[in-house]
């Protein structure tokens, strides 16, 4: 390790120790930051195509279809929505998008397998779960180069990072488990067991409870972070794998891949309130930054559908590029 990375590592855990004694935060900016604009960019990983697709939201367009490396499988915007990061699956690389241009401008090697991407919420650090090689690339976003290898459970998937950017989640396929790093030093601090075949997931805006989709047990585990411990299951449709959830926090939305549905789970009463149809495999899932629309990948019939969060119905369907996986959605940037 270098002397800049010590130094930053340590200033990293005492701005993390001094979170920890404030409690849960919001996301940098929540209170200060204008409310989104309408609609919205939606950035789909074709896994076959080998494409992102990227539609605006509003008005069901395909704007552009952005070649990127062999197997995309999830994608992640940075919070100024500058830049799309892709997990190429099949090339063991992650595609740094341009937004603007919608052009590569870098590729990165990282893990085997790479499969979902997350950001922190300051936009430096870039986490992504390797599911053959058991382990999570730490990229820094501004020198665009691994800087870290944390190893974790098996098969991880789905990983998630707090609003203060100090923990990250990690879902283990294969060994039913997540992993909490504390991400100032790379430690795993805990284990926590879950459902069966846990597949992604989300925390709550409050930063108490994380919400992870079991592909194997048909059910979602409610996770108390503060306890460290699953307090609840909650059962939903058949095979559910991408997650998410409103950011008023009051309904979690989980794409179901063998009911071909979207599951609408309220918080407060962690039961499924509503069962939405949609395509064929549904896979990736990303509610708007308004809150107003979910956005879902169909695998199977090459769409995304668009729900009206008010109903719970779909309002559209969108053709979109050969088996979506991973969907992101990033607010439309303030003129």
């Amino acid at each position: 390790m270098t002397g800049n990375q010590d130094l930053g590592r340590r200033a990293a855990a005492v701005l993390c120790a001094t979170a920890a004694l404030m409690g849960p935060v919001a996301p940098a900016g929540a209170s200060a930051a204008p409310p989104p604009r309408p609609g919205g960019l939606v950035y789909v990983a074709d896994l076959n195509s080998d494409t992102v697709s990227v539609v605006d939201s509003a008005t069901g367009t395909v704007l552009d279809a952005v070649p990127v490396g062999d197997g995309p499988d999830s994608v992640a915007v940075s919070p100024d929505g500058s830049r799309a990061y892709v997990t190429d699956s099949a090339a063991d690389t992650v595609s740094v998008i341009d937004t603007r241009t919608r052009t590569v401008v870098s590729t990165i090697p990282v893990g085997d397998e790479p499969s979902r991407v997350t950001v922190s919420p300051d936009g430096r650090t870039v986490y992504v779960a390797n599911v053959k090689s058991d382990d999570v690339s730490v990229i820094d976003a501004r020198a665009r180069a691994v800087t870290d290898t944390i190893a974790v459970g098996g098969a991880p998937l789905g990983v998630a990072v707090s609003a203060d950017g100090c923990t990250l989640y990690v879902a283990n396929a294969a060994t039913d488990t997540v992993s909490v790093v504390r991400t100032a030093t790379g430690e795993v601090t805990g284990t926590i067991p879950v459902g069966g075949g846990p597949t992604a997931l989300v925390l709550a805006p409050d930063g108490r409870h994380l919400y992870v989709s079991n592909l194997t047990s048909d059910d979602v585990s409610v996770v108390d972070v503060q306890e460290g411990a699953e307090t609840d299951r909650i059962p939903v449709g058949d095979q559910p794998a991408g997650i998410d959830v409103r950011p008023d926090g009051r309904r979690v939305y989980v794409a179901d891949i063998g009911s071909d549905t979207v599951s609408v789970i309220s918080t407060r009463d962690r039961t499924v309130t509503e069962t939405v149809p949609v395509g064929d495999g549904p896979n990736g899932l990303a509610v708007s930054p308004d809150g107003s629309r979910v956005h879902m990948s169909n695998f199977d019939s090459d769409t995304l559908s668009v729900i009206d969060t008010a109903t719970a119905r779909v309002t559209d369907t969108v053709a979109v590029g050969d088996g979506p996986t991973g969907v992101a959605a990033a607010p439309r940037k303030q003129t």
